[in-house]
């Protein structure tokens, strides 16, 4: 596929794209410092003015934002404009404590699309294609990000949703769907259903997909390629920074380049604050230099990551983060020991089997005890004590050298694990419910 871009700035080169940044950072921090009063008073306190900031290299002078800092000013306290500008409200799902409102004036709600339709030309899309989006629409931002993406480029989008599988089966091959949006075990499900249905995927027009909203592994893009007979691209956003868009992978899928003139991302340690260099591994941060609405000043995603600038085969020159390693609020820490799920379903994906499975995180007296079930292949049979028995022991023995720590393995039957269509619940914490 020939090279295609969006816009002149995914191909511009370093020193442009840093005066942008620095233009924008400037403009942004006086914008935030005049219109939310949270913003003034972290500022005042660290004694920093917005005349301080004129370039992206003191970025580092200004205060962390933090989810709960969203929270604490439920509903609209850290908006910046006046509520007859804003345009769209979405929100996070808010499983724990309240949900973090994001506000949109028309000028983010462009620039939104714009992230978007660079996401979509990288993957060879265009005013011919077909995108069906199956995220969720509503307060989450994922379908509407995408929906907004293909209609700015020109694109017929299928406003499918989440739901109802076969019909979402039978749309793909009656519309002619050329690219789908959705979670990646949404994918799974959806390639799963086809193969039961005795569908040729090969005789479909779906050549693409962008998968976010949760972790997922190689091993899973692998399993969906198969399974849909596609090229799976991964998509990277976060609802408080505007939602799907804020970097995205390119063909040559070693990593998501970041629409760096809107969203300027650093990595630091997380215990400490410190700002890492390029190419190491820690919390990514990101700064939304043209947001009106909801301009965020260093926001910690608790997203675990790493950056890179090495030159891309695509040309684009956009900076690169790698596929996040998992969240330092998912981590699991079991004995002492970090553990991320996406290792556990790496480990099951390397042993062909399905990428089904829970995680149960149990504490018995003062011990940690961690359990994972897994869904049996359906060739396998369930009777076959000796097999499911040799099954288990290769499982755990592969998990305990991957993960440093003992875990029980069970294997559980095919298609028991309940199925999600939008975000999977991969782990069960019990511990917290002792008190």
């Amino acid at each position: 596929m020939a090279n295609k871009y969006w816009s002149s700035i995914e191909t511009a080169p370093l020193h442009e794209i840093k005066a942008l940044q620095s233009y924008r950072l400037s403009k942004m921090v006086r914008h935030a410092y005049e219109n939310v009063p949270f913003y003034k008073r972290k500022l005042d306190e660290l004694g920093v003015a917005p005349d301080d900031i004129r370039s992206v290299d003191d970025l580092s002078k200004l205060p962390f934002t933090y989810k709960q800092d969203l929270r604490d000013n439920y509903p609209y306290g850290l908006f910046a404009v006046p509520h007859d500008q804003i345009v769209r409200i979405h929100a996070s799902s808010g499983t724990t404590g309240k949900q973090t409102v994001v506000g949109y004036t028309q000028n983010d709600i462009d620039m939104w699309s714009e992230c978007c339709a660079r996401a979509l030309t990288a993957a060879g899309e265009d005013e011919k294609s077909y995108i069906h989006v199956s995220y969720g629409y509503g307060l989450f931002t994922g379908g509407m990000g995408m929906h907004y993406g293909a209609e700015k480029i020109h694109a017929t989008v299928i406003p499918a949703s989440v739901g109802n599988t076969k019909r979402q089966i039978q749309i793909i091959q009656d519309f002619g769907s050329t690219l789908i949006c959705c979670t990646p075990s949404y994918a799974v499900l959806l390639g799963e259903t086809m193969r039961d249905m005795g569908i040729d995927t090969s005789k479909l027009k779906l050549r693409a997909g962008f998968f976010g909203a949760e972790p997922w592994t190689e091993e899973m893009r692998q399993k969906i390629e198969s399974l849909l007979n596609i090229k799976a691209y991964d998509i990277y956003g976060l609802s408080e920074i505007a939602g799907p868009g804020v970097s995205f992978e390119c063909p040559e899928q070693t990593g998501m380049h970041i629409n760096e003139d809107h969203f300027i991302p650093e990595i630091i340690n997380p215990d400490t604050g410190e700002v890492l260099s390029e190419g190491e591994q820690g919390e990514l941060v990101f700064t939304c230099v043209s947001k009106e609405a909801l301009p965020l000043i260093r926001y910690r995603t608790r997203d675990i990551a790493t950056l890179t600038r090495k030159p891309c085969s695509c040309g684009r020159t956009l900076i690169k983060m790698l596929k996040p390693a998992g969240r330092t609020d998912d981590m699991l820490i079991i004995r002492g020991v970090n553990v991320f799920p996406s290792q556990v379903e790496s480990v099951l994906l390397e042993l062909k089997m399905p990428p089904h499975y829970q995680i149960i995180v149990d504490r018995v007296g003062t011990l940690d005890t961690m359990e994972v079930l897994v869904e049996m292949d359906e060739s396998m049979e369930f009777d076959a004590v000796r097999l499911v028995e040799k099954t288990e022991a290769k499982i755990k023995a592969a998990l305990d050298s991957t993960l440093g720590i003992s875990a029980k393995v069970h294997l559980v039957s095919p298609k028991s694990i309940e199925r999600s269509e939008g975000k999977s619940r991969r782990v069960i914490d019990r511990r917290n419910l002792h008190g």
